[in-house]
């Protein structure tokens, strides 16, 4: 896939590549190969061995667990300028989730070799790493506090949150969130049923918290919901 003069500056916008110089990134970029994805599409399977780094320069990507059950559990869902992969990369190990195009997507992928040669060469860009994971883990860890202690409208209110931060338009203090994930989905990573996701979604819309438009979620007043003791 050939880039656009505008698109082969994509890596500026990365997080642990920001601090580089633009012959550095150009370089990285001839290291690497693009390609793209259809919706639906697998771009990583959980439990294969890591050999490569995946850079995310147009569209959406949604990271998957599988349960016991055979069911898949969105753990996020990331888009332009994020990366992924990162984890088997560093130590070796195999992947520890799955990674499914949300729609169109182009990846950027730099193979295992060229990315540790890149952080031994330039090892602010190992201090940078290791500051997104840092951020990653802490949300986890919100994450897994905010869905063991909540409630239902809780879980539910705290899983709209999540995606109104990771894929979310603010607009004049309202969040928008298009291409929201079927109830099924949204159930399984609120860690609840379906049924409960639909009854608590009624609920917000009732007290003017949420508008729901087809795929799309509103959060009418995004501050005041965040702060909601739910």
């Amino acid at each position: 896939m050939a880039l656009t003069k505008e698109k082969r500056h994509f890596l500026h916008y990365v997080p642990i590549f920001g601090d580089l110089t633009d012959q550095v990134l150009e370089k990285i970029v001839s290291l690497g190969t693009i390609k793209k994805f259809k919706k639906g599409e697998m771009i990583l399977i959980e439990e294969e061995t890591g050999a490569a780094m995946f850079i995310i320069i147009s569209g959406k990507v949604k990271v998957v667990r599988m349960d016991e059950k055979g069911k898949g559990v969105i753990l996020s869902i990331l888009t332009e300028n994020d990366f992924f992969g990162e984890m088997a990369i560093l130590d070796g190990a195999t992947r520890s989730a799955s990674v499914v195009s949300f729609g169109m997507s182009a990846i950027f992928i730099i193979h295992r070799h060229d990315f540790l040669n890149l952080i031994h060469e330039h090892p602010q860009v190992a201090v940078a790493l290791l500051k997104e994971l840092t951020i990653r883990l802490r949300k986890a860890d919100s994450q897994i506090k905010s869905l063991s202690l909540k409630d239902a409208a809780g879980k539910i209110a705290f899983v709209i949150l999540q995606l109104a931060d990771e894929i979310g338009m603010y607009r004049n203090g309202h969040v928008e969130i298009e291409d929201l994930p079927l109830q099924q989905d949204l159930a399984n990573m609120a860690g609840t049923s379906r049924e409960t996701v639909s009854r608590m979604f009624h609920k917000f819309v009732k007290k003017g918290l949420i508008k729901l438009q087809g795929n799309k979620l509103i959060i009418n007043d995004y501050e005041m919901f965040r702060n909601l003791n739910l």
